[in-house]
């Protein structure tokens, strides 16, 4: 009886040490949500990956916090997938060379996974991946770039963040959590302490008040 097959663009959120064929990895995609999946290692430089007939790579190596269009496989239901063509789309290595934009897209990562929401959700999840994950990988200011993910992230499940936890801040809080969330980064100037403490603010109310669980 044949495998299920799955077509899907997907973000790469966790990998793990790899065994003597294969490199587990969880990826989230727009339409089915958090996959487990396995891609077979090369058995040839990864700088020069297997290549269909029109020149396109079809079995890139994947790495953390990429985004890659995948054809998969399944034997068993779905539980576990294996790589059958991977084209990589977006590649943010640039995250992987400062310790703490590392940190902050890692934890992020691990938001998602603990958190991949319902299905009508999966799109939306995706698209803030996507934005963050680019933001993170732009190099400024990654502790502005997890806090406004956060906070977008909450929003988007539908919890009253604005409502509820951005209105009971002081006035000066208010404002410079309102500057934060709506200025682009690059032209952000808040002290990493402050964001700091909105951060472990936010947090505390999502640990009270919601069923999201922040590191």
């Amino acid at each position: 009886m044949p495998g299920a097959s799955l077509q899907t663009d997907a973000f790469v959120l966790h990998k793990r040490p790899p065994s003597d064929t294969f490199v587990g990895l969880t990826v989230f995609s727009a339409e089915k949500g958090l996959l487990q999946v396995q891609q077979r290692l090369p058995k040839r430089p990864a700088s020069a990956p297997r290549r269909a007939s029109g020149g396109a790579a079809v079995n890139h190596p994947l790495d953390l916090f990429d985004e890659a269009a995948l054809l998969l496989e399944s034997a068993n239901d779905g539980r576990t997938w294996f790589v059958k063509e991977a084209r990589l789309l977006v590649r943010s290595d640039t995250i992987g060379r400062d310790y703490e934009t590392l940190r902050g897209a890692s934890e992020f990562a691990a938001l998602i996974r603990r958190h991949p929401g319902p299905e009508e959700s999966h799109a939306r999840i995706a698209a803030l991946l996507r934005t963050a994950f680019a933001a993170f990988a732009a190099g400024r200011r990654p502790d502005i770039v997890y806090l406004k993910s956060l906070y977008c992230f909450s929003r988007d499940e539908g919890y009253p963040v604005r409502e509820e936890w951005l209105a009971r801040l002081s006035s000066a809080d208010r404002a410079a959590t309102e500057k934060i969330l709506h200025q682009p980064v690059a032209a952000q100037d808040a002290p990493p302490a402050e964001v700091l403490r909105l951060r472990r603010r936010l947090e505390d109310y999502l640990r009270g008040f919601t069923e999201i669980l922040p590191e």
